[in-house]
Parts: structure tokens; sequence; C-alpha cells
């Protein structure tokens, strides 16, 4: 992985509470299960920046290497690699996603389903 890479990741990560890598945009995920993480995010009205990975074989392999998960989508919340969509769903389901954002002091919707 360039160095290159590895500045952009960390910039994003940085310069961003939610960031989402994922295969295609918010409004037009391009896999299932980037569409359910969007889902969720939406769905607790948080604002989040969704990075497409199809457009940059360079970071779609780096992602993976940065965070050291092999697949796609991956989510950052202020700066911690928190997992991909199942860890995602299930944290969800089980209100701690909710903590999660509370913790971190990210913005959501409390009363989102």
């Amino acid at each position: 992985m360039s160095q290159a890479v590895v500045e952009r990741i960390t910039k994003d990560i940085a310069d961003n509470a939610v960031v989402l890598y994922m295969k295609g945009s918010p409004d037009f995920p391009m896999c299932g299960f980037s569409s359910a993480v969007c889902q969720v995010l939406k769905n607790m009205n948080v604002t989040f920046k969704g990075i497409n990975i199809l457009e940059d074989a360079e970071l779609r392999q780096g992602i993976k290497d940065f965070s050291n998960w092999p697949t796609i989508p991956q989510l950052y919340v202020k700066g911690e690699f928190i997992g991909g969509c199942d860890i995602v769903r299930e944290m969800f389901s089980t209100g701690e996603l909710k903590k999660l954002f509370k913790d971190k002091g990210v913005p959501f919707q409390e009363n989102a389903a």
C-alpha cells in the first residue's frame, strides 16, 4: 500500500466523524452489504461520508490492509474501525450502535428503530 493511500485514509477518518468505505455511494450503493449499512446509518439520521472504493483499485485494497479486515463495507466512527455489515447490523439491533454514537458524541436520532 502506497504512502499516499495511507495518508488519504488517515485524513478521511480524521476529518469525518463517521466514514463508510463502501461499494457505490450512499445514494446509489452497488452491493447489498453497503446498502444495508447505509440504511442503518440513514435510519439513525447519522451524517456520514461514503467513500466509493470501486473508483480506485489501490484504495480498495488499501483500506483492507489498513484495517486488516478483508471485506467491504467498513465503518469508522471518530477514527475507530467498527466493522463490516454483519457487525453494524448486530450492533444496531442490540442498541450498541446507539451507545457507541452517544459515547463518541456523534449526533443521531434517538428514537430510530
